[in-house]
């Protein structure tokens, strides 16, 4: 099997599987418990919480522990809105954000809210000298994309946070950064956000599990009311086998981050080599400023559903497009924004590498899909 889907999901590491398992079998006690097996496993659970933290330069007592990156933006989406709503009804975002953004902001806006989408350059990034233009006063949110979902294009969050700063001190910062995280270096401080998701299952760690990372000095209202669990901002007993299985993730991604960017930067070379000299007719939406894990990539004349189906026939896996909207007919508002044409737009892939893809990964992937481009054009043409 050669697995090219790992924006979609990663697949776990052995020493987090290793971690849950014994957090299912040995270390099952309800951490809120009084006696000394639950506050063992509650030590466990703030060892992982440090590990986390120490990802993305954060302090522990600042992350938030949550089933996934859409939750964590819910929280600190909603969180936002509602601490901010008697300030202003401004919204500020890209349009091409993660659905677990934009629904959030269709929801505003029907609400009444004016939430302004900016729209981006050819490479998927947000011009400051547009976000400059819309960013008054009057602006309570700004919420933005740290690495683009689709294309890879890292957007420069740091400098947009220290404009918005700058005209109103008081508005508030999010990043959805769940793409980001382990495919960059991350420093939340560096950054200037208040508010920050992250997700494991983008790491090797476990799915539905994610975190928050909240600034201590933030205070936002929690969307479930319960028994005070996480400081109160995300009630219910803690899934420990995957907070666990978590932060083991996170340890091992804070400790192999340099060699796994390498080998991706490498990787990356390598494709887009085998690419140039074997393939004709495409495009590679993906920028110079991005992450090397991912590629677009464009081919004329082809239904990149057709070519997904054709190379899962011999355990290839790739994607179309974003996980979380590839399973939709409509066109990706992503490519639309970047100007592509129809004819290439329908012809794209998304191509999502790991620190366990090899040459020979690539090689058999790039033979493979010559031969069905190859087939599907004599259709299409």
């Amino acid at each position: 099997m050669i697995y090219l889907d790992n924006c979609a999901t990663t697949k776990p590491d052995k020493e987090v599987v290793e971690v849950m398992m014994r957090a299912l079998t040995d270390d099952f006690a309800n951490p809120s418990s009084l006696h000394s097996f639950g506050h063992r496993v509650e030590k466990e659970i703030d060892v992982a919480r440090k590990n986390a933290a120490s990802l993305i330069g954060a302090q522990a007592e600042e992350i938030y522990f949550t089933s996934g990156g859409t939750e964590s933006n819910n929280i600190a989406v909603h969180g936002a809105i509602e601490k901010n709503k008697r300030r202003g009804k401004k919204i500020i975002t890209s349009a091409i954000e993660h659905a677990s953004i934009d629904d959030q902001f269709k929801h505003y806006k029907e609400k009444g809210y004016e939430v302004v989408y900016l729209d981006v350059d050819e490479s998927g990034a947000v011009g400051l000298e547009k976000f400059k233009e819309v960013m008054d006063e009057d602006t309570i949110l700004v919420s933005l994309i740290y690495v683009h979902n689709e294309l890879g294009t890292v957007n420069r969050v740091k400098e947009i946070f220290e404009i918005a700063k700058a005209i109103n001190k008081d508005v508030f910062c999010h990043v959805d950064g769940v793409q980001a995280v382990g495919k960059i270096p991350v420093d939340v401080k560096d950054l200037g956000c208040h508010t920050f998701s992250f997700s494991s299952h983008k790491i090797y760690g476990p799915k539905g599990m994610g975190a928050l990372y909240k600034r201590k000095d933030v205070n936002i209202n929690s969307l479930v009311i319960g028994g005070g669990q996480e400081k109160g901002l995300r009630s219910g007993t803690e899934n420990v086998p995957g907070i666990l299985g978590f932060g083991k993730a996170c340890e091992l991604t804070k400790r192999d981050l340099d060699k796994r960017l390498a080998h991706a930067k490498e990787i990356k070379e390598y494709l887009l080599k085998k690419l140039e000299e074997n393939l004709e007719d495409y495009k590679i939406n993906t920028p110079e400023y991005s992450t090397d894990f991912i590629v677009s990539l464009s081919i004329l004349d082809i239904r990149a559903e057709v070519l997904l189906h054709y190379l899962e026939g011999d355990e290839i896996y790739i994607s179309t497009a974003s996980a979380c909207t590839s399973n939709g007919t409509h066109k990706s508002t992503t490519l639309e924004q970047i100007g592509l044409s129809d004819k290439y737009a329908e012809g794209t892939i998304r191509i999502c590498t790991s620190k366990d893809t090899s040459r020979e990964d690539i090689d058999i992937f790039v033979e493979k899909l010559i031969k069905y481009v190859d087939e599907i054009r004599k259709i299409m043409r």
